[in-house]
């Protein structure tokens, strides 16, 4: 049956190809020579903070490629472990290696102590992307001596002050080191610390470990929590089922059949990266310190929850809702387009042309509604309303329908609740943002960017019984 689902995903392929071939090459690539001369808009909008092998987003052809690999082809071919490994690794992984990394993987979805921790909580009054960041903190406890008494910190092996930059008022000249960096930069180590024979916690916050123990964390917090949210006990992990198949499994109390457990695959493929986006880049700022990975994806999760970022694709499932049926699509949209209201789901900061990762939802929403007839009425009404959306303004201003758009039909017929689509989102980015974390480290430097001051000077000061 998954067979199924690899013919939808290579048609897609074959069309986005045909569509986009004539369309240029980016021409944001390659090593930079330092410092580097671009147009940068309010909110840092197209400054280049550093360079990347991880990915790459290409908004006119609509391509997104992960470490040199098309998505098409990693959805079409590949799994969301495989994946994982090779944004981390830069490489796909041998059999071998697939094994080992697999069966750590399984191993890490098991967090007693956190999910004995997060029970505690009155995780069901609170929303779930602050249960996620919470659960996260947890981990950290789980898996690290980071906050242990006899256990601080090497703060002495890096440099001790906000002067890793240029001095405010100097031009960048693009040097390798901190102007004010004295000797060689070590990687923090926690050192000395005492360890209880058997004792589990090994990861030492920042290391390749880390990266795992989140990707495998984040999936049985969030699954949890799903559970806890309806008043239910979080399930244990199956450990003979995939990554997806699991996280389905602890989240809905059903094993997965085949399909299922291979459209959520794909879809974690969809969402494992996609460049500098805010998320990634809050991840990153925080590492650049020297954080640890815990703290830095907890802030990619704190800015995924903005709604800015996170939650269009639980917005568009309540405005299909709010549609109510294909009939009510042409009036809904004349209103809506009168009133100057944004239409939830359509466009893109990047894409000026179709959204490779929509182009593949689409076909598997529609493969969904013929299989499940509780969504069938959604995916009718949202093909209705990109239809109209596309005549009315989409082709001649390439507002076409981005990744939230059909994703919340395809989770919503997997049985997820709406309120788990944005943590679900992290489950999968937690992958896109442990790679780029971790190849920032290689060559870090902590980001410092300068504000423009508009306010005043020479004000004299006047005593608060005088004024």
């Amino acid at each position: 049956m998954s067979d199924i689902i690899t013919d939808i995903i290579l048609k897609a392929a074959e069309k986005a190809r045909h569509e986009t071939s004539n369309e240029p090459e980016p021409k944001v690539v390659g090593p930079a020579e330092w410092p580097v001369n671009c147009t940068v808009g309010p909110g840092l909008e197209g400054a280049i903070a550093c360079e990347s092998k991880v990915g790459s987003v290409n908004g006119s052809k609509g391509w997104l490629i992960y470490r040199g690999y098309d998505i098409f082809d990693l959805c079409a071919h590949s799994n969301f472990e495989e994946v994982t490994y090779l944004l981390l690794h830069g490489e796909l992984p041998s059999k071998k290696q697939f094994e080992e990394y697999n069966s750590r993987l399984v191993k890490y979805r098991h967090l007693n102590k956190s999910l004995r921790l997060l029970v505690g909580f009155p995780v069901e009054n609170m929303s779930a992307m602050s249960a996620l960041r919470l659960g996260t903190n947890m981990m950290r406890q789980e898996f690290t001596f980071l906050d242990a008494d006899n256990d601080p910190a090497a703060r002495g092996e890096a440099i001790a002050s906000d002067d890793d930059s240029i001095a405010m008022e100097t031009q960048p000249a693009g040097g390798k080191s901190a102007t004010y960096e004295f000797g060689v930069r070590k990687k923090f180590k926690n050192s000395g610390r005492s360890r209880k024979k058997n004792e589990k916690r090994t990861d030492d916050g920042s290391s390749i470990d880390t990266c795992y123990h989140l990707i495998s964390g984040v999936a049985t917090i969030t699954a949890a929590i799903s559970r806890l949210h309806n008043g239910r006990i979080p399930f244990e992990p199956d450990d003979k089922l995939s990554h997806a198949g699991n996280l389905l499994y602890m989240m809905t109390g059903k094993k997965p059949d085949p399909v299922a457990e291979r459209i959520m695959d794909v879809a974690l493929i969809l969402h494992a990266y996609h460049g500098m986006n805010a998320s990634t880049f809050a991840s990153m700022v925080v590492a650049s310190t020297l954080s640890d990975f815990y703290f830095s994806v907890g802030a990619g999760i704190g800015a995924l929850n903005g709604p800015l970022h996170g939650g269009a694709n639980e917005e568009v499932i309540k405005m299909l809702r709010e549609i109510g049926s294909p009939d009510n699509v042409e009036q809904w949209v004349a209103k809506t387009i009168a009133a100057k209201k944004k239409i939830t789901g359509f466009g893109h900061r990047v894409y000026k042309a179709y959204d490779p990762r929509a182009r593949i939802l689409e076909p598997l929403a529609e493969y969904l509604a013929g299989e499940y007839p509780d969504v069938k009425n959604e995916f009718l009404t949202a093909k209705k309303l990109e239809d109209e959306v596309l005549d009315k303004m989409g082709r001649e201003r390439k507002i076409f329908p981005n990744v939230d758009f059909y994703s919340g039909i395809v989770y919503s017929a997997l049985g997820i609740n709406s309120e788990m689509f944005t943590p679900i989102f992290a489950v999968s980015r937690v992958s896109g943002w442990a790679a780029r974390v971790l190849e920032y480290q290689h060559n870090n430097r902590i980001f410092r960017p300068r504000a423009l001051y508009t306010g005043d000077f020479n004000k004299q000061y006047i005593p608060p019984y005088m004024r």
